[in-house]
């Protein structure tokens, strides 16, 4: 007890478990990205099918969202200072994210409450804008907090907006769309049936090249330039194999492996680029005095004590609602199961979901 009450410790854990919330994040809410971008895949398909590419993510994409709310929420109360500067200097960015995210929201919730072929198609183009947009700018948004920006000594961010489009965060927003669609199209075709789920296979064994290209060129350029620790090559390497595993177990039609390997490739990624950012947690690109780390950014250590406690109470009960609700909707599904506005299917879909839930 007394080891997890220092100071060093808890905010070592703290960071670990920051990092732990955005895996979690990306993993789980980067197949609800990939599977929306995969709207406009199929957007000639028609609208009954956009809605199955959809449904496929509809019983369980609001859950996944509690991660980052839980995430947000911890990095502000665990590492104030950190939160502050962020957006000192991404407030414009983290803004313009928010807004997607919202807005995104309404299109899950308003797509099928109007019989209106253009209502449902002016809702997927915000799909495809809510799959694109916050998967590239989580990525620049990452690429610039692990590679570092400006910062003065009163902890203001002073990279401009133009700055923080730079190569190489441009480049980290290209991994996260293309590692994301990749990571939703192989939970697209685990999910549904017929001539969609090998159009989804088919398009995965295509998005998994340029994946594994600029992947590569994004993790290779980050450890060599900006790591600030030799152990990440470890997850680096498990990321990339695992990766260029998905090419053979995509041509097997082992859906599930492959996703699994996905899966894998976005931990290995999180964890190089968290692991090499410690012990910082934004440094400065000027002053090296100017940076934080998770000692100077860090709240006290009876605050990080008492989140802990809550923490260890709550985490558990949020993991066993998320295995639960995928449990409950792990079916496969087809077009014909996707119900449109006002059709007697989308009253029998409601019923289904309630035996499904008294069943459970």
């Amino acid at each position: 007890m007394d080891a997890m009450l220092d100071p060093t410790v808890l905010q070592t854990l703290w960071f670990a478990l920051i990092a732990f919330f955005f895996l979690a994040y990306f993993v789980l809410e980067g197949f609800d990205f990939g599977v929306q971008m995969n709207v406009a895949t199929f957007w000639r398909r028609g609208s009954r099918t956009r809605g199955t590419v959809l449904q496929t993510v509809g019983p369980v994409w609001d859950g996944n969202e509690v991660f980052l709310i839980t995430g947000g929420a911890l990095l502000f109360a665990a590492f104030p200072e950190w939160y502050a500067t962020l957006f000192s200097g991404f407030y414009l960015a983290l803004l313009l994210l928010l807004l997607v995210l919202i807005v995104r929201v309404c299109a899950f919730k308003w797509r099928s409450k109007v019989d209106s072929e253009r209502w449902r198609t002016s809702w997927d183009i915000v799909h495809v804008i809510g799959g694109f947009a916050p998967a590239l700018l989580w990525g620049v948004a990452f690429g610039n907090i692990v590679a570092g920006v400006g910062i003065d000594e009163n902890h203001w961010v002073t990279t401009s907006l133009l700055g923080l489009l730079n190569p190489f965060a441009l480049l980290g927003g290209l991994v996260f769309v293309l590692l994301f669609w990749l990571h939703g199209t192989l939970y697209l075709a685990l999910k549904v049936t017929g001539t969609l789920r090998e159009d989804a296979n088919r398009l995965a064994g295509i998005l998994v090249w340029p994946t594994i290209l600029a992947g590569a060129a994004f993790l290779l350029w980050y450890q060599l330039a900006h790591s600030h620790a030799g152990w990440t090559w470890i997850p680096l390497v498990l990321a990339a194999l695992a990766l260029v595993a998905v090419v053979p177990l995509n041509r097997l039609r082992r859906e599930g492996l492959a996703f699994t390997a996905t899966t894998t490739a976005i931990s290995g990624a999180v964890v190089t680029l968290f692991g090499g950012l410690f012990p910082y947690v934004l440094p400065s690109t000027g002053d090296p005095a100017n940076s934080l780390t998770v000692a100077n950014a860090s709240s006290t250590e009876h605050t990080l004590t008492v989140m802990l406690v809550a923490l260890c109470i709550l985490l558990p009960l949020v993991l066993a609602y998320t295995a639960w609700a995928y449990r409950v909707f792990r079916h496969r599904i087809s077009d014909e199961d996707t119900p449109m506005p006002g059709s007697e299917l989308l009253e029998k879909a409601k019923k289904g979901y309630r035996e499904a839930f008294e069943q459970e």
